[in-house]
C-alpha cells in the first residue's frame, strides 16, 4: 500500500471550478493525506459496478518524471468508497478522459498532482463535436438545407 500524495500540504495549482467540482471534492475529501490504497482485483468488469465515473491521479517530480499513474473508481455501499483499478479496466468498459481535471503541486516535496475524471460515453458540451466519428461538416446548424 503507498499513499496517494506525499502529504497535507499540497495546493491547487491555477484552481478553477468546473463543471465536476462535485467529483473532484469527493475524491480530494477521501484521498486526503495519509490515504493508503492498493490494487483491488475484486472488480474483474466495470459494466456489473456501473460506476459514474474513474479518477486518474497522476503524481511527477514537479518537471520531472513521472512517479506513478493510478486508477481509482467510486463504488456504492462498500466501506471504501473508491477502490484501485487498472488501465486495462477502462478500455475494457470504453472510459474516455473528459476535458475537466484539476492540478495540485506540494512545494515541500517538489511534486504535482493532476487529476483527471474519465466516463462512459461523455458528451463535450463546449464542442459541437461530440468524437471523431461525428464530422464537423455533417453539422446543420440551421436545418434548412
Amino acid at each position: 500500500m503507498s499513499s496517494l500524495f506525499c502529504c497535507g500540504s499540497i495546493q491547487p495549482f491555477r484552481p478553477q471550478y468546473l463543471i465536476h467540482q462535485s467529483k473532484f471534492t469527493t475524491f480530494l475529501d477521501w484521498s486526503a493525506f495519509p490515504k493508503t490504497s492498493s490494487l483491488q482485483r475484486e472488480v474483474n468488469n466495470l459494466d456489473d459496478i456501473k460506476p459514474e465515473c474513474v479518477i486518474q491521479l497522476v503524481r511527477q517530480v514537479n518537471y520531472g518524471p513521472l512517479e506513478s499513474t493510478r486508477y481509482f473508481v467510486k463504488v456504492d455501499n462498500r466501506e471504501e468508497p473508491f477502490i484501485e483499478i487498472v488501465e486495462k479496466d477502462l478500455v475494457n468498459a470504453n472510459f474516455e478522459k473528459l476535458n475537466s481535471y484539476k492540478n495540485y503541486r506540494c512545494d515541500e516535496h517538489n511534486k504535482f498532482f493532476e487529476i483527471n475524471i474519465y466516463e462512459k460515453n461523455p458528451i463535450n458540451k463546449h464542442h459541437w463535436r461530440v468524437n471523431l466519428a461525428r464530422p464537423g461538416s455533417s453539422i446543420n446548424i440551421w436545418g434548412w438545407w
